[in-house]
């Protein structure tokens, strides 16, 4: 079963069109690297996998479900760009943690110890233990995507979406979330990643998405990092210059 199928997606904010048609299938157990200037589409195509927008045409389905029913299942879990949390609120990582687990504890939000259980399973397995009581903020930039993802895996998701995880991450902390991203596609989880680090991504994905408000390519690595690829996916015609509507 295909874990992430988007049909002829299209995405308008007002007259500014987001996606236009954009389509890609994503299999069960797999990385895939999502590539595209900043304006391409990426966090939308994000935001409607999530299920948090309806879009103009197009359908998106989560396991052969609806994504907001997926969502409400706590099946897809998302780990943000930096700048759109607040770090200086007073959560410990356990806490952040621990906000995966809501779905399973009903509307009284009351912490049973399969709860603790879980947190305490997937702090150990981001390597966040001895950080747990700290203040989320506090942490290194590397240290709290690695929160965000043990959310994710205390939350039990199947389809884990990443935006810019490797942003502001020194190499060490990167080569340690990209084995946790491997060991969680080696587990079934499926992993959706978008990332301007080209250098990483044959360590990192299984296969490569080329996006300008459509998808461009879809396929190996390798053959999405082709210059003339790049070019197209960069608004670029392959001698390098600036193609008519695009950005460099």
């Amino acid at each position: 079963m295909t874990a992430i199928s988007v049909q002829d997606l299209v995405v308008r904010y007002g007259e500014v069109t987001a996606l236009d048609g954009a389509s890609l299938e994503v299999a069960p157990g797999r990385v895939t690297g999502l590539i595209g200037m900043n304006g391409s589409g990426k966090s939308t195509l994000f935001t409607a996998i999530m299920g948090m927008l309806r879009p103009d045409a197009g359908t998106v389905a989560l396991g052969g479900a609806d994504p907001r029913a997926a969502r409400a299942r706590g099946l897809v879990g998302y780990v943000p760009q930096s700048e759109h949390v607040d770090w200086a609120f007073p959560v410990s990582v356990r806490d952040v943690v621990m906000m995966g687990r809501y779905g399973h504890q009903g509307l009284t939000r009351r912490v049973r110890p399969a709860d603790r259980r879980a947190v305490a399973e997937a702090l150990e397995r981001v390597e966040l233990t001895e950080y747990a009581d700290r203040q989320i903020g506090r942490l290194s930039g590397g240290q709290r995507k690695r929160a965000f993802v043990a959310r994710g895996i205390a939350q039990g998701a199947r389809v884990l979406l990443l935006d810019e995880p490797f942003a502001g991450v020194d190499k060490r902390s990167e080569a340690t979330m990209v084995s946790l991203l491997r060991e969680l596609a080696a587990d079934g989880c499926t992993v959706l990643v978008s990332t301007h680090d080209l250098h990483a991504l044959p360590q990192l994905a299984d296969e490569a998405v080329l996006l300008l408000r459509r998808v461009l390519f879809q396929g190996p690595v390798q053959e999405a990092l082709a210059p003339e690829r790049l070019a197209l996916a960069f608004g670029l015609d392959p001698l390098g210059r600036l193609d008519e509507g695009g950005a460099a």
